[in-house]
């Protein structure tokens, strides 16, 4: 369909709205940026530009889809609905349940043309869906009312304060001075991280934008909206941030990395903070790191037998390389702290080189990478290497100089642990021939590879038996009949039917035929084949056993695994 227009139209809405003489071409270009920006649907861009109201845009969709235009003031919710659609899902689609006659879900809908969304909700509840269309700053009231999360930070404002300390360097006592914990930006600073803290949350992002700024945790491995403060407020949450880091506050151009500790009620967390230059202000991460929460004992981690055996084996050997993989967020720091608690004794001499050392660990040597002042990954293993070493961790192998060095290391008496961006472990053999290392060197030196990926687990307060298709069973590899289970959803899980992180893990300890299959560079499906035959189980495989046991669920298992030959 040609409109006559000069601007590329991509959004079948946004046409049929040029078509219909709605909005000009000067309107939707405009729109198109702000949703660029700020993410979120184009209609909804058009509403804030001013150039649609709401009303009359929720109008036309109604008539463009023959659908119900929805008002939630008006309309009986019934609230035992609420529970079929996740508090997440619900956010991430903009939609809300809000009844069900027989099999068919009626859902208020943002934007009804989502189909992605749709069929993920009929996957979710079993029900048929009927849209209606519902103005999106209806839905997002709708969705906060009904589903709790972040409700202790709504009074955020309303002079709460949280017992909450800045701990020095050395001096744990230093408490904040009373005019500066009387400050309401403090007040504000402190009862995000006091509430990140009690819900669980890994990171802390606050991100400013043109209008508006928004605060999310990442809870479980997945982001979530709690609040969105004065936008006025920006600039002085920043300061407040980088003040309790030590960062220098006058410097916004570029981005900065800084430190804070503090003490909530007794307990002692550390938080690492990364800043980012961005158009409207600066964004600011913020990383937990609560030692109560580390768990290092790896028989705990819910690996199946025959890999824990494994592992133990290989972190047991005098010598050789053990290989973590995974993406960012996997846990693969966590698997070798835990591997270095199993062996730290007093007579071995443990050093590690990280960025940037997340864990304080007693009897350990830890040092912090430097990069833009030359201590390296590999700098930092050439000096290890001079200080009469047993078991060295290097964080991550990144390129040729440190991988060639970390195989020499494990080739002349050294445990050397270290970590790779691979997508799985037979994948890292071949990986690490790309980088340059030899494949004699390989071969020789690494003694087991270990790939792993976090899922979230069902909450036991509210499990319960999920209805799935016998021929989704078999599609994803569960046999019929197969009984899997889900989260209803519940207050102690923020209606989310997940509460707290299993690990998945594919174990592969190098054996003397995978040696030689090294050497001869085979293919990365060649060993995998090979070392399927020899025992190991796949991620995929470890999901579903997961799935089984009734840990996890099968959405998150296809979310984070994928079938290999």
């Amino acid at each position: 369909m040609n409109t006559g227009s000069n601007v590329v139209v991509r959004d079948k809405i946004a046409s049929r709205m040029l078509e219909a003489k709605l909005v000009t071409e000067q309107q939707l270009q405009e729109a198109t940026e702000i949703q660029k920006r700020d993410g979120g649907s184009l209609g909804h861009a058009l509403v804030r530009t001013g150039a649609v109201e709401e009303e009359q845009y929720c109008d036309f969709l109604a008539k463009m889809y023959n659908l119900t235009v929805i008002d939630l003031e008006e309309t009986q919710i019934e609230t035992e609905c609420i529970d079929l659609i996740p508090p997440d899902v619900a956010r991430k689609f903009q939609v809300l349940p809000i009844g069900r006659r027989g099999r068919v879900l009626t859902v208020a809908m943002a934007n009804p043309s989502n189909i992605f969304a749709i069929d993920d909700i009929k996957f979710i509840t079993g029900f048929d869906v009927q849209p209606a269309v519902c103005a999106e700053s209806a839905i997002k009231k709708a969705i906060d009312n009904f589903y709790a999360t972040g409700d202790s930070l709504a009074t955020i404002m309303e002079g709460m304060e949280d017992d909450i300390e800045i701990v020095e360097d050395q001096d744990d006592d230093d408490l904040l001075g009373q005019e500066g914990q009387n400050a309401p930006v403090v007040k504000l600073v402190n009862t995000l991280l006091a509430e990140a803290v009690k819900m669980g949350a890994s990171d802390v992002h606050i991100e400013p934008y043109e209008q508006h700024m928004r605060v999310r945790y990442r809870v479980d491995g997945i982001l979530e909206e709690v609040m969105q403060p004065p936008i006025k407020l920006k600039n002085a949450i920043t300061s407040r941030i980088k003040i309790m880091s030590e960062l220098d506050i006058a410097e916004r151009r570029v981005p900065q990395d800084g430190r804070i500790k503090i003490k909530i009620g007794n307990k002692k967390i550390d938080l690492r903070v990364s800043t980012l230059p961005c158009i409207f202000g600066e964004k600011v991460v913020m990383r937990i790191l609560d030692k109560s929460n580390l768990m290092l004992d790896l028989t705990n981690f819910g690996m199946e037998p025959a890999a824990v055996e494994g592992v133990m084996n290989a972190i047991a050997a005098p010598w050789g390389m053990v290989l973590v993989t995974g993406p960012t967020g996997s846990g693969k720091t966590t698997t070798l702290y835990s591997c270095l608690s199993r062996l730290n004794n007093p007579d071995l001499n443990i050093m590690t080189a990280e960025d940037p050392v997340e864990y304080n660990l007693d009897g350990i040597n830890q040092v912090q990478v430097r990069e833009a002042i030359g201590l390296t990954f590999a700098a930092s293993l050439k000096a290890f290497l001079r200080q009469d070493p047993n078991i060295v961790m290097v964080g991550e192998i990144r390129d040729l100089e440190t991988g060639g060095i970390a195989t020499k290391a494990a080739l002349t008496g050294h445990l050397v642990l270290s970590t790779l961006h691979t997508n799985d472990a037979p994948s890292t053999i071949n990986r690490m021939v790309d980088m340059g290392i030899e494949p004699f060197l390989v071969a020789s030196s690494t003694i087991l590879i270990m790939a792993q990926r976090l899922v979230r687990r069902i909450c036991d307060n509210c499990k319960e038996e999920d209805k799935v298709p016998d021929d989704a069973l078999t599609r994803i590899g569960l046999a019929k009949g197969t009984v899997v289970y889900k989260g209803k959803g519940c207050n102690r899980c923020g209606g989310t039917g997940y509460k707290g992180r299993q690990g998945l893990y594919e174990v592969m300890p190098i054996t003397g035929i995978l040696r030689e299959m090294i050497l001869d560079r085979s293919s990365t499906a060649d060993l995998r084949k090979k070392a399927r035959e020899d025992g190991m189980i796949t991620l995929r495989e470890d999901g579903l056993l997961k799935i089984e046991k009734g840990i996890t669920t099968v959405e998150e298992v296809l979310r984070e695994t994928t079938v290999v030959d």
